[in-house]
């Protein structure tokens, strides 16, 4: 379980399960290779390779790295709405 404060000043967590923040985003050949595998029960689903969060006061996307060695986790892209 993790928090963080967004760059807009929103708390964001993902502590409470439903949440709104994390997101479950697979790419087509995860998905694929999770199909392949014909798993029925949720619980065997696999994580994604990455964790991303969504802001739900800016909608700034956060996608999250690996851990290091150290066990820490640091966003590696941060995506912004672009207004006209």
């Amino acid at each position: 379980m993790a928090k963080m404060t967004c760059k807009c000043g929103e708390y964001l967590s993902n502590q409470q399960s439903p949440n709104d923040i994390q997101l479950c985003v697979y790419t087509d050949r995860e998905w694929d290779s999770i199909l392949e595998q014909d798993i029925w029960e949720s619980w065997k689903i696999p994580m994604p390779t990455y964790d991303v969060w969504r802001c739900p006061k800016c909608e700034r996307i956060y996608v999250f790295g690996k851990a290091d060695k150290e066990g820490n986790v640091k966003a590696i892209k941060i995506y912004c709405l672009e207004y006209d």
